[in-house]
């Protein structure tokens, strides 16, 4: 039976992407802290004690502005609710399907974007 005809996800599929979903709310919650300690300490422009992503971002420019640090923690916020509210779908067995088509999204879109909620064609389809 392919993934398109399968209604859902296996048990053991899910908890793959459980794994994975909470591997990446980890470094996401460690990211939203470098960045707010940012904020809070923006006269501090060291960057040893923050986050690898954090780092990185700060190796493009000498200081991001406080208003780009806190549009960079606004987007992880969302990131990390988005990411939540796809562990509540893999605990009610609702991962994965996709909200327009009802059919299983394809486990490599999962793999690159965990918190999808639609399947490539619906999303060109709403553009």
């Amino acid at each position: 039976m392919s993934e398109k005809e399968k209604e859902r996800y296996s048990d053991a599929e899910l908890e793959e992407f459980r794994q994975l979903i909470n591997d990446k709310l980890k470094e996401a919650r460690t990211d939203l802290e470098g960045l707010r300690n940012s904020l809070s300490h923006k006269d501090d422009h060291g960057t040893d004690d923050t986050s690898p992503s954090f780092k990185m971002m700060e190796d493009g420019s000498d200081t991001l502005s406080r208003e780009e640090v806190s549009q960079l923690a606004v987007r992880q916020e969302k990131f990390i609710t988005h990411l939540e509210n796809a562990l509540t779908r893999i605990s009610n067995k609702t991962y994965g399907i996709c909200r327009v088509t009802g059919k299983l999204i394809p486990k490599e879109r999962l793999r690159a974007v965990p918190h999808a909620t639609l399947s490539i064609e619906a999303k060109e389809a709403m553009n």
